[in-house]
């Protein structure tokens, strides 16, 4: 019996680039550009089959970058954030029937350029005081809401991370186990929530085979960038992101 996949070249043509941003995105410098995977796909589907689709790959994508870095995490860091990552995920889940992809989008947007303007306007200077852990919970718990409705929970993580100022390779580790727990949370709900569907797990299973080439390549990358560098691309990803997501909150 034929597999009922979604068919057509203009699915594809976006479903592609979205599933290597989220390989990319996993090596932690391209952390930015991966929370444009739902939004690109959303050209040729709704936003929450989008977001089921990408599930078993971002499980995928998930458990390679974790046996990349599991060595350079910051467990202090984790055991802060993961918590509060998870309430957002049951925040999440009360409220996908309610609000819409276009306001989740808007709102994920503005953030992230008001957080870059800040970012550019007043660069931090040496010595300066790293962010408190009471905006690392708050933001935890954004990312985790906004993972949850459209996979885009980096940006708001990343406003509290990219200030403490870690390794390239310690930032991807941390990151990459933080949005591991974040995207096992979000399988029960996503199931309760008839998100999941035979069409959907089979073009997922086709799509599969290109995760670990986006992992592979980010992993590598981060392993040899300068950290100046490498911030200057999680910036600029963020950038293109923020745009993208007001852009399409907007229309």
């Amino acid at each position: 019996m034929d597999l009922p996949l979604i068919t057509g070249w203009a699915f594809y043509a976006t479903a592609i680039p979205a599933v290597l941003l989220l390989g990319l995105s996993k090596s932690g410098f391209g952390a930015g550009l991966g929370s444009l995977a739902v939004p690109l796909m959303a050209l040729a589907i709704p936003v929450p089959q989008a977001a089921a689709l990408l599930m078993p790959v971002l499980l995928l994508c998930d458990v390679l970058s974790v046996a990349a870095f599991r060595r350079d995490l910051d467990k202090g860091l984790l055991w802060l954030l993961i918590p509060f990552g998870l309430l957002g995920t049951v925040v999440g889940t009360a409220l996908f029937r309610v609000l819409d992809g276009h306001t989740v989008s808007t709102l994920v947007g503005v953030f992230t350029l008001l957080f870059l303007a800040q970012r550019w306007l007043f660069p931090p200077h040496a010595g300066s005081a790293p962010p408190p852990r009471w905006a690392g919970r708050v933001l935890a718990t954004v990312s985790g809401f906004t993972s949850f409705v459209s996979h885009t929970g980096g940006p708001p993580i990343n406003a509290y991370v990219i200030p403490l100022k870690l390794a390239p390779v310690q930032f991807a580790a941390t990151m990459a186990v933080f949005f591991f727990c974040i995207n096992l949370s979000k399988w029960i709900p996503y199931t309760w929530l008839g998100l999941f569907d035979a069409q959907n797990i089979a073009t997922s299973l086709v799509l599969l085979p290109f995760a670990p080439l986006g992992v592979w390549a980010g992993v590598r990358f981060a392993r040899r960038v300068s950290p100046a560098l490498f911030y200057r691309l999680i910036n600029i990803g963020m950038l293109l992101t923020g745009l993208k997501l007001l852009w399409d909150g907007l229309r």
